[in-house]
């Protein structure tokens, strides 16, 4: 027999959870009191959004993400709806457009400006008016340009398009009608041509989202599904629930066969609901439990036993929800690789929490950050109803990627010149063409993106560059003088890591000419 190691060697064994500072936390919140099960929190590289507790209809409160410290009691909320809020989710691909859902049947599409909130909006961007009970649960589609799913208590899933002049809209683009009971959770694959839920009567459905057909369900009587994720690619499906006996347990299940689960794994005895979070690219899976003040935090492999426990973060806080913040706003020089926004009720807090892979260099880390899903929509609302399935445009995490891309787009622009033209006139008509095509390309980013030239502005550990504000307290100003000096020594060390590879260059460039003059000797 041959020895085997008891452990498994993975990047991410060490991983660990650091809760941020008094000082970068949300302090004097009104959370949400609501008994619904979600995480009634959402985050974007730009704004924190959260359902707050208000008197008669329903709000939630945007802040902007470096706005920690007490919270105004009077700041400005979106207060539009006549019921309380139950979900708010942002628009993956504009980070100013905010959908939320309510008590009172309708879902609104909030248009947020770029400078953040400054009075009470009341007046959607858009009102949808389908559902005939309130609205628990919506989801943006994860490829698809202005395309949002809502589900609501009257056991029907709404597919609304809102590429459309009206501003109210009542009638769906598709209507769903295979669930018996209330819908608790939604979850997509990764280029959204699937959908899977779970509802209350504990069944998992997988479903063909164009054409709104039932693929699959589960019949398993030994777990109770309350919530459902899709492992990105890997044609699995995780649900966590209960046991037969009401211990908390997850399964993982074959996106094929949905008859038997791949495995059934019991966490405890507890009664809050567990709630999944996946991260496709370092396939980490964590699991909080409402009420819990603890995260635990495991490995997916496409071989059994599939699941590997890590580790799990501790905590005495219990947290009511959690938001997440999209790969596009991590801090990649600390090696960041996922990060909470715990909303701590029983002291109206938001704790971020930041989940770091421990490494010695300060240089950015390929291993840890592949290509991941971008800003951009793959298609457009139109395009996914004509059919199309596509994944998503991906992006590179590395800083100044950004800056690189713009530029490759204007070489793009040069070298598609027409050649007639600068044969004739080389110099003075090649500058006067390239204006002329680099005027025209920004009046039409300008007609048809003009969010997205203020929306998407270039972040740099994760701070907005372009909007952020300057520092009101000496200990803001003290973080970020530290900020700027950990920015200053990170560039000072990619320096010299070029002047180091441009010695190296030279000395290999000399080398091939001595080589080359001996030879012709």
């Amino acid at each position: 027999m041959t020895w085997r190691p008891q452990y498994r060697s993975s990047k991410f064994r060490h991983v660990f959870g650091k809760a941020a500072t008094k000082e970068n936390c949300y302090d004097g919140v009104p959370i949400t009191r609501s008994v619904q099960d979600n995480n009634f929190c959402a985050v974007n590289p730009r704004f924190l959004a959260v359902i707050t507790e208000c008197a008669g209809g329903g709000a939630f409160l945007v802040l902007s993400v470096h706005h920690t410290g007490k919270v105004d009691p009077q700041h400005p909320r979106i207060s539009g709806h006549r019921g309380n809020v139950l979900d708010i989710k942002w628009n993956p691909f504009n980070d100013c457009c905010i959908a939320s859902c309510s008590e009172d049947a309708t879902v609104k599409v909030w248009e947020i400006p770029p400078h953040g909130v400054y009075k009470n909006i009341t007046v959607p961007w858009k009102e949808l008016q389908g559902h005939s009970r309130r609205v628990g649960l919506i989801e943006w589609h994860p490829t698809a340009k202005n395309i949002l799913l809502s589900t609501a208590y009257d056991y029907q899933i709404m597919i609304w398009n809102l590429d459309c002049p009206e501003q109210v809209i009542k009638n769906p683009v598709r209507t769903i009608k295979h669930h018996a009971d209330v819908v608790l959770s939604m979850s997509f694959n990764t280029d959204g041509s699937l959908l899977a839920t779970t509802c209350k009567d504990r069944k998992v459905r997988l479903m063909e989202l164009h054409s709104g057909s039932l693929l699959r369900e589960t019949s398993c009587k030994t777990h109770r599904a309350s919530k459902v994720l899709i492992l990105g690619n890997m044609k699995m499906l995780l649900t966590s629930g209960t046991s037969r006996y009401n211990d908390r347990q997850i399964a993982l299940w074959d996106q094929d066969d949905l008859s038997v689960p791949l495995l059934e794994e019991n966490l405890d005895g507890s009664s809050g609901v567990i709630f999944p979070f996946y991260d496709p690219d370092t396939h980490m899976l964590y699991l909080a439990g409402k009420g819990d003040g603890n995260i635990r935090y495991y490995e997916i492999s496409s071989e059994k036993p599939y699941i590997h426990f890590l580790t799990e973060y501790r905590s005495h806080l219990p947290q009511k929800g959690l938001g997440v913040m999209p790969k596009r706003g991590l801090d990649v020089s600390s090696c960041e690789v996922f990060r909470f926004y715990k909303l701590v009720t029983i002291k109206s807090l938001i704790e971020p929490l930041s989940m770091i892979v421990p490494r010695r260099s300060e240089s950015y880390q390929e291993d840890l950050y592949p290509m991941t899903a971008g800003y951009r929509p793959a298609l457009t609302a139109e395009e996914w109803l004509s059919g199309m399935n596509k994944g998503p445009l991906l992006m590179s995490l590395k800083p100044g990627s950004q800056i690189a891309e713009s530029l490759s787009d204007m070489k793009a622009l040069g070298n598609s010149l027409d050649t007639r033209r600068s044969q004739g006139r080389p110099d003075m008509l090649q500058l006067a063409y390239i204006q002329d095509q680099l005027e025209a390309k920004e009046s039409r980013a300008d007609s048809t993106h003009t969010e997205d030239a203020m929306i998407h502005a270039p972040v740099s550990n994760g701070e907005d560059l372009s909007f952020c504000s300057p520092p009101r307290t000496e200990n803001e100003l003290r973080v970020k003088f530290h900020k700027q000096q950990e920015e200053i020594r990170r560039l000072r060390e990619l320096l010299n890591q070029r002047d180091v590879r441009i010695k190296q260059l030279e000395l290999e460039i000399k080398n091939i000419k001595n080589s080359q003059s001996q030879s012709s000797l």
